[in-house]
């Protein structure tokens, strides 16, 4: 009969096997990101942030990222969208600066898996163009099922050179991503399991661009898209009153998905 190893870390179904679990992994992968940040309503953004952080500023950011020659899919790639806020976090026992995740799209469902169940990033499905490239303009589109929800533009303007990509890369060479891991009852409300994940990660910036960012969400119906489409809404009803930051970067993630800690 099968049982489970006491060193090993395992994803459903459990019963095929798992792998020996190492603090020290680390998934490498190639990046390419378009960041584009603004500056909303603090009030209105307060609504997505949980009781224990603190909004730092009324900012959402949002990062469109390929990820190529990934080393834990064998050379694999996919595309992400990344929404979060900026915050901190005081518990009883950890207390720090960070992004609070608001929500994670990807387009493969391998990524999707890992994150939420083992690292608390809230993530799921979408459909997520690479990006449409005509130098010096860039676009990307997100959709489900041909209904497109978020459109990225990015017009350059030049690299980042210098102490501004020194700067930089200090920014992105340490991050602190945070989530929120939550696991339902079975046949009944509330959680089996809720709990405030860090989960440590960086890029290694190679080269970078300054430049025009824009971005538009587009309300959902439950037609279009039936399982997110409260998610989109809300998003969509945050005001974009002024981009605060536009880059495209070029580097190295590095996330330490077995370094990821529960926060108290």
């Amino acid at each position: 009969m099968f049982k489970m190893q006491s060193d090993f870390t395992y994803l459903m179904p459990v019963h095929f096997g798992g792998g020996k679990f190492d603090s020290e992994t680390k998934i490498i992968q190639k990046a390419t990101s378009l960041a584009i940040s603004y500056e909303t309503d603090q009030k209105l953004l307060e609504n997505y942030i949980p009781e224990g952080f603190e909004l730092l500023a009324p900012e959402v950011q949002v990062v469109f990222s390929k990820f190529t020659e990934i080393n834990w899919l064998h050379g694999g790639q996919y595309n992400l969208i990344n929404v979060a806020a900026p915050v901190h976090f005081q518990g009883e026992k950890d207390e720090l600066d960070g992004s609070y995740t608001l929500v994670v799209w990807e387009n493969k469902t391998a990524p999707i898996l890992g994150g939420r169940e083992q690292t608390g990033i809230p993530k799921i499905f979408a459909d997520i163009e690479d990006l449409h490239v005509l130098k010096p303009n860039y676009a990307t589109t997100v959709s489900y099922e041909g209904n497109t929800f978020l459109n990225m533009d990015f017009e350059e303007e030049g690299d980042i050179s210098g102490d501004d990509l020194e700067n930089l890369k200090s920014a992105f060479i340490s991050q602190n991503t945070l989530g929120w891991r939550y696991i339902p009852k079975v046949g009944a409300p509330g959680a089996e399991l809720s709990q405030f994940v860090l989960y440590p990660q960086g890029v290694e910036v190679e080269r970078a661009q300054a430049g025009k960012g824009s971005l538009k969400w587009t309300e959902m119906t439950p037609m279009q898209n039936p399982n997110q489409y409260w998610i989109i809404n809300s998003l969509a009803a945050l005001p974009i009153k002024k981009v605060t930051q536009s880059i495209m970067i070029e580097g190295k993630a590095i996330l330490r998905a077995m370094g990821a800690r529960v926060i108290e």
